[in-house]
């Protein structure tokens, strides 16, 4: 079966059932973001991409009366299939997603169709927000004290998690304890996943066989067990487009410019950026900022526009015939993911988790449709999370989150799945084909703490030809260990009576590939690791924040770029050491605090 017909058997259903949905949910189509009819030449703000961190940002610079601001995203406006949080998997390789494959992968991705895989990213107002898992956790407090440790001052766990509190708008009913940290009445909705199947307390209850609490994953410590936290409001999906653009509409200040894809950074003769240089509805335009020019496109995007601008390592950009404006060697260095492992599957008895039924009954639909609840009012699948204790240095930062998965890579009978995730198609048939008429679940171990490190790089001077992004994958040795640590405890909760009650049984036929090494041996699980470890879209780190004396470092705490001034860069990019959690809550609070760093440095005291 072809590519084509894989994705046209699986989204014929689905595509039905999001034409009717979209026809009866009001709003659809009825909002615009794009302001072209308003762009102007001169600017005193520029900011590049309107995702996570850009959207944030340019809405709160925005608050300033007397700045005008303009925010280029490369998309256009959302897709209205990703209003719907259970139907965020069509929107990966979709026109909201920029498209982008890494490279051929050494050390791991052996099960993977030629060793590599899809890399979604948000190409589309609100970024990645708009079509990613909308799981808000915000990492580790030790992860932010890590980062001012570094020799980043102001970046501590104190002195973002207010950030994080001016941010939120915090709907939940599970974690009235921790009440103090959250935050109520800002844009970004957060509220509890309203809907899940039987058998996430059976993944709660064995955590507490285990002995863990069940904790709020954003109050004061991370260890234990939690149900997620998301970013939506009333079943509809809350990007950083509909928190922080839509409510800035009405600013005369602020304009938003869609389908604008910013080819580089134009700099003086004095290394000031002072404007970019875009393409919009087939013209190359270019805009002035009377202040500075912001790179917000992402751990792939800014790293891909400062060396296209010249600025990054000078016998690389010299490779491509990029005139140097300035050497920074660490742009697009340090790149770092989290890897995790989804093909861990149990099978159990009918009825206590989800399959392709759950959302074609006419009572699914109806409840969206009428009331905004049932299985289309929450992301499908995760529904739960948990970490454990580290085992070495500081047992509370965890190297180690599980993601509880209520279903199986075999949830749509292999129709689509192993196209959109990146299985070669002959291992996965192999593989799982015996359980293709079962329900189940999947326990992921994910790599918060990853030792490898990766790049972002050029493979042509053209801006339209995506850069080269190579994770590098498992190539630290400590990485694999810690993931076979991570399949124990796995194995040991999924294998707990809290599961078996529910007829949990794990499939463990031997994986292809791994049929030389002795079952359930460390040679056998590091084997697993190779195969079955992929993204878990999580990446960071390629435009690191360091003092001086980092010779990889490529902004300074206030996000300054090396080597030029009037440019920096506010984005998950920045990070010296990704957080140990789904990226997008951080990257928001980033947002956030790059928008009063700024206030402040030009007297804005508000």
């Amino acid at each position: 079966m072809t590519f084509l017909s894989y994705r046209a058997t699986w989204f014929l259903p689905i595509a039905l059932l999001r034409l009717l949905l979209t026809a009866v949910i009001r709003d659809v189509g009825e909002y615009t973001y794009d302001q072209s009819d308003k762009l102007e030449s001169y600017y005193d703000f520029i900011v590049v991409g309107a995702g996570s961190a850009g959207a944030a940002l340019a809405s709160r610079l925005s608050e300033v009366e007397g700045w005008r601001v303009l925010l280029l995203e490369a998309g256009g406006e959302p897709p209205p299939e990703s209003h719907i949080p259970a139907l965020y998997p069509l929107l990966q390789q979709g026109s909201a997603d920029w498209g982008y494959y890494i490279t051929r992968q050494k050390e791991g991705l052996f099960g993977f169709k030629e060793q590599r895989i899809p890399f979604p990213r948000g190409k589309v107002v609100g970024g990645s927000s708009t079509i990613n898992y909308m799981m808000y956790v915000r990492g580790n407090r030790r992860d932010f004290d890590n980062w001012a440790a570094l020799g980043n001052p102001g970046w501590d766990y104190a002195s973002v998690l207010p950030y994080f509190i001016k941010s939120e708008d915090y709907r939940g009913t599970y974690n009235v304890a921790t009440t103090n940290y959250h935050g109520f009445g800002g844009p970004l909705t957060v509220d509890d996943k309203k809907w899940y199947s039987p058998i996430l307390h059976g993944f709660l209850a064995a955590g507490q066989m285990l002995g863990y609490k069940i904790i709020d994953a954003n109050g004061p410590e991370q260890i234990g067990f939690s149900v997620p936290e998301m970013t939506i409001r009333d079943g509809w999906r809350w990007s950083t487009a509909e928190a922080y653009l839509r409510p800035a509409a009405h600013r005369e200040n602020l304009h938003v410019v869609l389908n604008a894809h910013v080819y580089n950074v134009i700099f003086n003769e004095y290394k000031q950026a002072i404007g970019v240089r875009f393409e919009h509805h087939r013209r190359t335009r270019i805009a002035i900022a009377k202040h500075e020019v912001i790179l917000s496109g992402g751990a792939v995007g800014s790293p891909h526009m400062l060396m296209l601008s010249g600025v990054g390592p000078a016998k690389h950009l010299q490779e491509y015939g990029i005139p140097v404006i300035a050497d920074v060697p660490g742009v697009g260095q340090n790149f770092q993911d989290h890897v995790s492992i989804f093909g861990l599957t149990w099978t159990t008895d009918p009825g206590h988790s989800i399959n392709m039924l759950t959302f074609a009954s006419p009572s699914a639909i109806r409840d969206y449709i009428f009331d905004r609840e049932g299985p289309f009012a929450s992301p499908i699948a995760i529904e739960a999370h948990a970490w454990i204790e580290s085992d070495e240095g500081d047992p509370y930062w965890p190297e180690l989150q599980f993601l509880f998965i209520a279903g199986t890579a075999t949830l749509d009978k292999g129709l689509g799945i192993p196209e959109i995730i990146g299985y070669d198609k002959k291992f996965f048939h192999k593989y799982y084909k015996s359980i293709f008429d079962k329900e189940g679940f999947s326990i992921a171990p994910m790599l918060t703490r990853a030792k490898s490190r990766g790049s972002v790089t050029l493979q042509s001077r053209d801006p339209k030809v995506a850069p080269l992004i190579d994770p590098n994958y498992l190539s630290h040795p400590k990485d694999v260990e810690n993931l076979v640590k991570g399949i124990k405890f796995a194995l040991k909760v999924g294998g707990s009576p809290a599961m078996e009650k529910y007829g949990a049984r794990f499939h463990d036929k031997t994986l292809p590939g791994c049929e030389r090494e002795a079952k359930d041996s460390d040679a056998y699980w590091e084997c697993v690791v190779r195969h079955l470890s992929a993204t878990t879209y999580h990446i960071a780190g390629s435009c690191k924040m360091a003092p001086p004396s980092d010779p990889y470092g490529v902004v300074d705490n206030t996000l300054k770029v090396r080597g030029v001034s009037r440019l920096r860069v506010v984005d998950a990019s920045i990070m010296p050491i990704v957080v140990s959690a789904n990226t997008n809550a951080a990257t928001i609070m980033i947002g956030e605090r790059a928008a009063d760093i700024i206030k402040l440095e030009y007297g804005v005291y508000r």
